[in-house]
């Protein structure tokens, strides 16, 4: 899914649809979005996009829009949280080093259908994003060493999480 905006420009677009990317309308209810959306889960399909809605200039993880949990908790599909971190200062002809990380699929089951299960089912995506990415922070603080995997990943042998 990507905003219609990046649809239109030439080349781009095509592009992108030939991938099965499927536009939406940003700051409005766009519910033949919603439904492309449901669609592709309900299918078994993986469905990319930016919880966010939007880049984030500050370069910090920013507030999630409540689209993605909608579907998750409706369609009863896990959700793999995914940060980056370092494409913010991009330019052409200077590409810095840039890091993705994902965490463990989380699984909504128990909560209710509605605003308030997709409020938590928000909150727990927008938690494990901003984990993953104080990572990647970290990281690249550290001269983005090969091999080390994030904390409270038992799959990758991390150590455990650090609780506040």
């Amino acid at each position: 899914m990507a905003k219609i905006e990046a649809h239109r420009l030439p080349g781009l677009g095509t592009f992108i649809r030939t991938f099965g990317c499927f536009p939406v309308r940003r700051g409005e209810s766009d519910r033949e979005a919603v439904r492309t959306m449901r669609g592709v889960v309900a299918d078994g399909h993986a469905l990319g996009l930016f919880v966010e809605g939007s880049r984030q200039l500050s370069g910090v993880p920013g507030t999630i829009q409540p689209g993605a949990a909608m579907v998750a908790v409706q369609e009863q599909a896990p959700v793999v949280p995914v940060a980056i971190h370092g494409s913010l200062g991009w330019k052409p002809g200077n590409f810095k080093p840039v890091s993705i990380a994902w965490g463990e699929p989380i699984e909504f089951s128990g909560l209710p259908r509605g605003g308030k299960g997709y409020r938590q089912a928000s909150e727990r995506i927008q938690a494990e994003i901003r984990t993953l990415w104080g990572w990647l922070v970290e990281m690249h603080g550290l001269g983005r060493p090969s091999g080390v995997p994030p904390a409270g990943c038992p799959a990758c042998g991390g150590p455990p999480r650090r609780t506040r």
